[in-house]
């Protein structure tokens, strides 16, 4: 069955139920964690008012950048013509902000790679002995003082008439890096697709933290931790 766990981190068993809902489903879905609710709730509350306004056009990313705001329908999913219906801001280390949003962002920045270096940990200690002894490294020392770690803002707008036939807010793909921590969003709609090709609903209720593995991740481990498809529906 595919069941994704909903972990309290406070649990003494949480690192190893976090490893076998990785290893079954590729997600895993954290309660209880250490990230600043009302740091949330103020960012939600600022970046829905950065993307609400037309000023948001001059933060536009740079040809050939990856930070910075991409307009509406400017990415679709590997393999898919059709657009995603969604925008976005990619925050770096380095990235310039807007005012209203910057200082609250890099908090969140450095507190959401705390945890993932956290959660690197668990695997790594939860891991068998033999897919450990077959890293490279240690997982944390593998993002340890990286400047590459991406916070990705998104702003889904409403669906208008006009939304090509097949658009979706993310088509189906997987993700290419080691580990990726999706702070619950305002509305429902991510699904994961289980082996057999059924799609489920990611439970990610306001407060919870959803994780899933990614390309690195599966290569690390030689296969042992999925990489999982997922899309986010309308």
């Amino acid at each position: 069955m595919f069941a994704i766990d909903s972990i309290d981190m406070t649990d003494p068993q949480a690192p190893a139920r976090f490893l076998a809902s990785l290893r079954d489903t590729g997600f895993a879905v954290l309660r209880a964690h250490p990230i600043d609710a009302a740091l949330i709730r103020r960012l939600h509350d600022g970046w829905a008012r950065f993307f609400a306004d037309p000023a948001k056009h001059r933060w536009t990313r740079a040809p050939g950048s990856q930070s910075g705001y991409f307009p509406f329908r400017s990415e679709n999913a590997k393999g898919v013509a059709v657009k995603d219906l969604k925008e976005f801001f990619h925050v770096y280390p380095d990235t310039a902000l807007p005012p209203g949003v910057a200082d609250d962002t890099r908090e969140i920045y450095r507190q959401l790679s705390d945890l993932g270096t956290t959660l690197l940990g668990w695997i790594q200690e939860e891991l068998p002995a033999g897919i450990r002894d077959r890293l490279s490294e240690p997982l944390p020392a593998m993002v340890a003082g990286s400047d590459r770690s991406l916070f990705r803002v998104l702003n889904y707008p409403p669906v208008g008439e006009d939304a090509e036939p097949g658009a979706v807010r993310a088509a189906a793909h997987e993700d290419i890096n080691l580990i990726t921590l999706l702070v619950a969003g305002s509305e429902p709609g991510l699904e994961a697709r289980d082996t057999a090709g059924r799609w489920h609903a990611v439970p990610c209720d306001a407060g919870m933290i959803a994780v899933n593995g990614g390309d690195m991740l599966a290569l690390a481990t030689a296969g042992y931790l999925p990489a999982t498809t997922h899309r986010v529906v309308n």
